[in-house]
């Protein structure tokens, strides 16, 4: 479960940049030129979109990249990675990916049989 958890993790990592970069360009085209902003609309919460545009991508592949090592605390990056996505960007068809395969990795690392080794957590 763990080596599943980590390749949907980066999986969901690789996927929600492509997310975040056409979030946060947009929202940065939009600023700069408001006829855009005026056609198309903008983000109910445009400085959401920038931070979860960069957050969640980088939470999805850290958590990814930590399952198989200390399971616990890569399954709650990830699960905060699809956390943050629904939040800024809702479900769509474009972040129905990158919220499935870091919600689902960030489940199977939490319920990993084995239990991380006994070290410090800090």
């Amino acid at each position: 479960m763990r080596n599943a958890a980590l390749t949907l993790g980066i999986i969901a990592g690789v996927f929600g940049m492509i997310v975040g970069f056409f979030g946060f360009g947009y929202t940065e085209l939009a600023r700069h030129f408001s006829e855009i902003e005026q056609s198309f609309g903008m983000f109910d919460n445009p400085e959401l979109v920038r931070v979860v545009s960069i957050l969640s991508p980088m939470l999805a592949i850290a958590g990814g990249a930590m399952a198989h090592s200390r399971a616990l605390w890569g399954g709650v990056l990830m699960l905060l990675s699809a956390a943050g996505f629904w939040w800024a960007f809702g479900f769509g068809v474009f972040t129905m990916f990158p919220i499935a395969f870091a919600g689902l990795g960030g489940v199977l690392a939490l319920a990993a049989g084995r239990p991380d080794e006994p070290r410090a957590h800090f």
